[in-house]
């Protein structure tokens, strides 16, 4: 099991991070919860079935770990609002690297990266998996539990509202080195 799992994470550990990054906007975090999964895959690699490519199983557990995290941290920010509705609001900044801030320096797709916060979480996903960790389609709807059907639909939505928020179409996604796969 540990040269399998050595495996893995050499393979999958920096895609993983990736992923987990653009879900929480945060290094430390994000590096958190890569651990988080693949503890989880420790637990449950036995019972791996290989219905899917690992690479899939890995994304699939990676978005779980992520969305479970979101959920507690929503919890705990609208439990210490009403801890802090009484005192004098001070904005709080957070120093942690920004997705912006580490990504190419080529200018477009910095764009882009901008304009994918105007998305919906889901075509955010979607975006991630299929434009920067490359997965098929029906990889990403492996991964997100979505049908083909609503990946190639989301897709498109965000695609269509990166465009409008580009304004300028589809060619700065291909110019930036975004390749589009039906």
């Amino acid at each position: 099991m540990n040269d399998e799992f050595d495996r893995l994470y050499e393979e999958h550990h920096q895609a993983l991070f990736q992923f987990l990054f653009y879900m929480v906007k945060d290094r430390g975090t994000a590096e958190e919860l890569v651990q988080d999964v693949y503890i989880k895959v420790l637990q449950s690699y036995e019972s791996f079935e290989g219905k899917s490519s690992e690479k899939t199983w890995l994304f699939s557990i990676a978005r779980h770990v992520g969305i479970d995290y979101i959920r507690k941290e929503n919890r705990q920010k609208r439990k210490w609002l009403g801890v802090f509705s009484s005192v004098h609001k001070e904005e709080i900044k957070d120093h942690s690297p920004l997705p912006e801030e580490i990504a190419s320096t080529n200018e477009e797709i910095q764009e882009v990266y901008k304009c994918l916060n105007q998305c919906t979480p889901d075509q955010q996903q979607v975006i991630i998996l299929r434009y920067v960790e490359g997965l098929s389609v029906k990889e990403a709807a492996a991964v997100l539990g979505f049908s083909e059907s609503k990946v190639k639909t989301t897709q498109h939505r965000a695609l269509k509202k990166l465009q409008e928020a580009l304004g300028e179409g589809e060619d700065v996604l291909k110019k930036g080195g975004v390749k589009r796969e039906k």
